[in-house]
């Protein structure tokens, strides 16, 4: 098997991306219900109730940084992921049952989303980095690409699904649904070939190792300024929840089908930004650069959208953008990071990437509140150019960047070390 799907001919791989696509629409599903409870069951159409909830289930990334990579280089993945798996399962199971019930109140969701954050806080780190135990290194970035399309798949099925679910049946039962999805993803784990897995050295315990990996990072002016990249558009850029939301509600007038067919027409562009970067064979800065520009150009044109339809064409350029850039991230940063290090720097990735919506996510909130969210999705814009020009700063400084026009045509090139030479 070859091309976008070779990952595939590995049958850890295979038995792990089959739990992995139910559970990640479970989760687009519970993402979608939680927004909507908050939103407009919970609270009157507040967006700072939403960045609150998204800042609390974020958090746990920033805040248990020094454990998380440390963890996934420490210890067994395989049996790190039962253990986070199963305690989210858990959490979705008591916050659907309070939900249906009738007796769930914010500071609840409130409580639930912190707790849920620190699952995921230690799930995140040791998941991306277990790929490299499924598949050998040629195979790792198509590896990566076929998990972020699995989840942009989900992203497209699981609003859609949790919309009509809500309208039909009540917000509670998206909790309960993304509870026993759970299950599929500790399925596959139970029955994988142990050994047939590519296990890595693991890290001895000894104080200072998370100091280790930001000692790493800092010496590597790549990661550094991907990371930078990262902090932008994650933190004032990926602020879906809320710019969906309260475009849908506030702006438009659309009733929980239309919310959640928003949010799966953006990812209409995610799958494929995901399926485009699988069929790759190595991540390039110069995806970086373009990601994250049309991510800030079409959050700023999905600003100025007159009408519904057109505001969802738009986000469907977001989901391309955003997907090719997160995915370009996480291929380069694992493919160039040393084994050892892999789970502290990807601990760092997500700390920074999601975790910055602790910081974003209340201030973005607080703009679509006071000005309006067009003004919020504004924010968004700004930050994917801002992402743009960090990567143009370390071609140029670091990668000998230079450009020209030949035969009437912008060209651009840089050395060797990331081998493009092409026009744009």
């Amino acid at each position: 098997m070859t091309g976008a799907f070779r990952s595939l001919k590995t049958y850890n791989y295979r038995i792990w991306a089959g739990g992995a696509i139910v559970s990640n629409v479970g989760t687009w599903m519970q993402r979608t219900g939680q927004d909507w409870l908050v939103l407009t069951e919970l609270t009157h159409n507040n967006a700072t109730a939403v960045g609150i909830v998204m800042a609390l289930q974020f958090g746990p990334m920033l805040l248990f940084l020094p454990l998380t990579g440390y963890a996934a280089d420490r210890f067994d993945r395989r049996k790190l992921l039962i253990a986070t798996q199963g305690a989210m399962g858990t959490l979705s199971l008591c916050l659907g049952l309070l939900t249906v019930t009738g007796l769930v109140r914010l500071w609840e969701v409130y409580v639930f989303a912190f707790l849920f954050g620190t699952a995921a806080a230690f799930d995140g780190p040791a998941r991306q980095t277990f790929v490299s135990e499924l598949v050998g290194e040629d195979d790792l970035s198509n590896a990566v690409g076929l998990n972020s399309t699995s989840f942009s798949a989900a992203r497209l099925i699981g609003p859609a699904a949790a919309g009509l679910l809500i309208a039909a049946i009540g917000t509670g039962w998206i909790f309960l649904v993304n509870a026993a999805s759970f299950g599929a993803v500790l399925c596959s784990l139970g029955l994988m070939r142990v050994g047939e897995l590519r296990r890595t050295a693991k890290t001895r315990r000894a104080a200072g190792s998370f100091v280790e990996g930001l000692r790493y990072v800092w010496k590597r002016p790549d990661l550094k300024s991907i990371l930078l990249m990262l902090f932008l558009v994650g933190t004032f850029g990926a602020n879906f929840p809320i710019f969906i939301s309260t475009m849908s509600v506030r702006v438009f007038h659309a009733g929980a089908r239309q919310y959640g067919l928003l949010s799966s027409m953006m990812a209409i562009g995610s799958v494929a930004g995901a399926f485009l970067s699988a069929r790759r064979e190595k991540p390039r800065m110069t995806f970086l650069i373009v990601g994250a520009a049309i991510f800030g150009g079409g959050l700023g044109l999905a600003a100025v959208m007159p009408n519904y339809l057109l505001f969802g064409l738009a986000l469907i350029s977001v989901g391309l953008s955003a997907q090719t850039f997160t995915t370009t991230a996480n291929s380069t940063i694992q493919l160039s990071t040393d084994p050892a290090l892999r789970g502290r720097v990807m601990a760092m990735f997500f700390a920074i990437a999601v975790g910055g919506t602790p910081i974003g996510a209340p201030i973005v909130g607080w703009v679509a509140d006071r000005f309006g969210p067009r003004w919020a999705l504004g924010v968004g814009a700004a930050s994917g150019l801002l992402a743009a020009l960090v990567a143009i700063h370390y071609l140029w400084r670091h990668r000998a960047l230079r450009l020209w026009i030949e035969a009437g045509r912008l060209r651009v090139s840089v050395d060797s070390r990331d081998t493009m030479a092409h026009s744009v």
